[in-house]
């Protein structure tokens, strides 16, 4: 099995030192920045946009996985590209045309990712899998950091693993919620290829050497 990359999230970084995080990220052996955009509707708060992505971008060569958590992410993808993002992943329950959004996001030379809430089955992704670069699975209801992991929703990464290799895909499966160091081994053993982790890893409660 190989190990899976780290992606650690600015939602649970210090606000007023983005950059200092991004540092932290780097030393600390991160090789993806998860970026969590939260318009206030599809989730309850509202985090960061474009601006504050596009001066961030400068600042390091690792890729930004930016996970829109927000209603009608197509009027948002042009627009997040051009600001740095690298990966652009939005949830399957925020819009209807999900083939042309993916189709899109790759358009503009951006690995296309798609999101399900906790409440989402597998199944709801079936039609699209082919057209997606990252899967990720949201074991907490996305909106607010440091929740504790929803277990059954582990059960989600096997699932995907197994649709992967009987498809013969490539995408990767990336997991959201809840990953601390109690938890860790039982997402990278049901197959993740992507840990995201926020307040375990800037509470350095997450060791990754």
């Amino acid at each position: 099995m190989n190990k899976p990359m780290l992606a650690p999230s600015l939602l649970s970084a210090d606000f007023s030192d983005l950059a200092g995080a991004v540092r932290q990220i780097e030393q600390k052996n991160g090789s993806v920045v998860h970026i969590d955009v939260m318009d206030g509707r599809f989730v309850p708060e509202i985090t960061y946009g474009q601006p504050v992505i596009k001066s961030l971008r400068p600042l390091t060569g690792l890729p930004f996985d930016v996970h829109l958590m927000v209603e009608h992410p197509e009027d948002q993808i042009d627009s997040f590209a051009a600001s740095g993002a690298d990966w652009i992943t939005f949830h399957v329950e925020s819009t209807v045309h999900i083939h042309r959004l993916l189709s899109r996001i790759r358009e503009l030379g951006k690995k296309a990712g798609i999101a399900l809430v906790p409440s989402t089955p597998v199944a709801s992704l079936s039609e699209i899998l082919p057209f997606t670069d990252v899967v990720l699975v949201m074991t907490v209801n996305p909106g607010f950091g440091g929740q504790k992991i929803i277990p059954q929703c582990v059960d989600k990464i096997a699932d995907l693993v197994r649709i992967r290799n009987e498809r013969k895909l490539s995408y990767m499966i990336s997991v959201d919620g809840g990953v601390n160091g109690q938890t860790l081994r039982s997402v990278v053993s049901a197959g993740a290829d992507v840990i995201v982790s926020g307040s375990a890893f800037f509470k350095g409660e997450l060791k990754w050497e």
